[in-house]
């Protein structure tokens, strides 16, 4: 498996920004896919985004435009840049990642409130 840490999370008021990180224990560029996902409480998991191993990206409808994700080669690290921050943000967002031989990996998770 995959070691998977996030951090970046915190509380920010609606219209603001943040950037989730997240560092992985192996080449994040051999990943089959990377991507996150977030669970506010009381709801399924689902999907933030997604990007492939030769870089495609896939985006829930309710973060296009204002989500970007992105992989740094030099910090080996997978990152989401949230911008216009609502309140239906909220969640805890994780880091995911699959490869055929390693099976998928999580992180514990990144709490994310966005309020007032």
């Amino acid at each position: 498996q995959v070691q998977l840490v996030e951090s970046g999370g915190g509380l920010v008021q609606p219209g603001g920004s943040l950037r989730l990180s997240c560092t992985a224990s192996r080449n994040i560029f051999s990943m089959y896919v990377m991507g996150w996902y977030r669970q506010a409480p009381g709801d399924q998991r689902e999907l933030v985004a997604t990007i492939s191993s030769g870089g495609t990206t896939n985006y829930a409808d309710s973060v296009k435009g204002r989500f970007t994700i992105s992989r740094d080669g030099a910090k080996n690290t997978l990152d989401l840049q949230m911008n216009s921050l609502k309140p239906e943000d909220t969640a805890v967002y994780y880091c995911y990642c699959y490869k055929p031989n390693l099976g998928a990996s999580w992180g514990r998770g990144t709490q994310v409130t966005v309020s007032p």
